[in-house]
């Protein structure tokens, strides 16, 4: 055996030792929240599909359509041939809904905060990031060469002492972090956020993956801060949006300099068209039905409730139970009752952390949450 083999191996097997072995398993999604995984019928609430719609009619036909006009892929990078007409309209439109002068697409989410950090800062440089930001976050700090110091989760008086202590020594400083936490659901204090920024000469990053089209009336959470000054504003396509891809929303200079410099949009190929056109179509919806945005909130609010949790504040409610081997379990025994809720285990979330995150859609069932809810309560009482 070659010795890689060996090494993975060996690393496979104590991986699986400790229940943090990953294997991808073959799921097809059907409508209404539903999927099919090894033959069954299962409900999931482990999608970030959170209003359905990337089986919605609409943004279906419309990715057929730009299929026909435009073929199956760009063809190349933005910047050679592969700036296709539906970007430049798709980057209006986000601009439109997140208040902001420009906007520019990437393909896909970790591609954009990948791209994005290493554009603003290098050597010399700062990076404050939020101990639990998303894993994209940390990659694109790390690209820079910055330095980079983590703050305690959402302590705005641990960033300042760290901006007091740190920020004189820097050329800039960039604070980074989720907008809505993708494995906690809870929103960080952007306002707070934004005033110590405003105060340390800091450029604030908010990654909305998870905020836009489920909160705000689908703006996402910057606007629940109107007052909020957030210079990067990033986000993704392919949660409430039902499509795929990344964007960043900022100013005209901003959107400009990352165009020409952001290794991850130049050298790579753009966006397909039909996700393009599907993001679009998302984008109608989202804007002429304002109370399909509010239904997975409210849905995680009445599971929460009716678990004993504390109230959600967004469509995403953990359920910590602490070991990985616990959390597995959880995990098969509600697959056995017709609920798909996967098991997060480390590195996705700290040790001793393991959870079941239950995501909750417009497409669920109220009287499939209840049930949901009585059988999650168990797990609740025996923490």
């Amino acid at each position: 055996m070659h010795s890689l083999d060996t090494y993975a191996g060996d690393k496979l097997d104590r991986l699986e030792a400790a229940s943090l072995l990953r294997r991808p398993r073959p799921t097809q999604r059907l409508t209404g929240a539903y999927v099919e995984r090894d033959g069954c019928r299962l409900l999931s609430f482990s999608c970030n599909d959170y209003l359905g719609l990337a089986h919605h009619p609409q943004v279906k036909a419309a990715a057929r359509a730009a299929i026909e006009t435009h073929g199956a892929g760009a063809g190349a990078s933005r910047l050679v041939t592969g700036d296709h007409p539906l970007l430049s309209q798709l980057e209006t439109r986000l601009a439109r809904l997140k208040g902001t002068e420009a906007c520019v697409v990437f393909g896909s989410g970790y591609l954009a905060n990948a791209g994005l950090i290493p554009t603003f800062a290098g050597p010399g440089d700062l990076i404050l990031i939020d101990e639990l930001a998303h894993a994209c976050l940390w990659a694109g700090a790390q690209l820079s060469g910055a330095r980079i110091i983590p703050f305690a989760h959402n302590d705005t008086d641990h960033l300042a002492a760290l901006l007091a202590q740190h920020r004189a020594s820097a050329r800039h400083a960039i604070v980074a972090t989720d907008g809505v936490f993708s494995m906690d659901g809870d929103l960080a204090p952007l306002d707070w956020l934004s005033a110590v920024c405003e105060a340390n000469d800091a450029w604030l990053l908010s990654d909305d993956a998870h905020g836009v089209g489920v909160l705000a009336q689908g703006r996402g959470s910057a606007a629940l801060f109107p007052d909020a000054q957030i210079p990067f504003q990033m986000g993704t396509l392919s949660k409430a949006l039902g499509s795929y891809g990344g964007y960043v929303c900022g100013s005209q200079a901003v959107v400009g300099l990352i165009k020409t410099r952001a290794r991850t949009l130049i050298y790579t190929t753009g966006l397909p068209p039909a996700a393009a056109a599907a993001a679009l179509a998302a984008l109608d919806i989202i804007e002429a039905e304002p109370a399909l945005t509010a239904l997975p909130l409210a849905k995680a609010r009445a599971s929460t409730a009716a678990v004993g949790l504390p109230l959600a504040a967004s469509p995403i409610v953990p359920v910590i139970l602490g070991e990985a081997e616990a959390a597995l379990d959880a995990s098969q025994a509600l697959e056995a009752e017709g609920f798909l809720v996967v098991a997060i285990r480390p590195p996705t979330v700290p040790d001793g952390q393991a959870r079941l995150r239950i995501a909750f859609s417009a497409d669920h069932p109220d009287a499939e949450i209840a049930r949901l809810a009585d059988l999650v309560r168990h797990y609740v009482k025996a923490r």
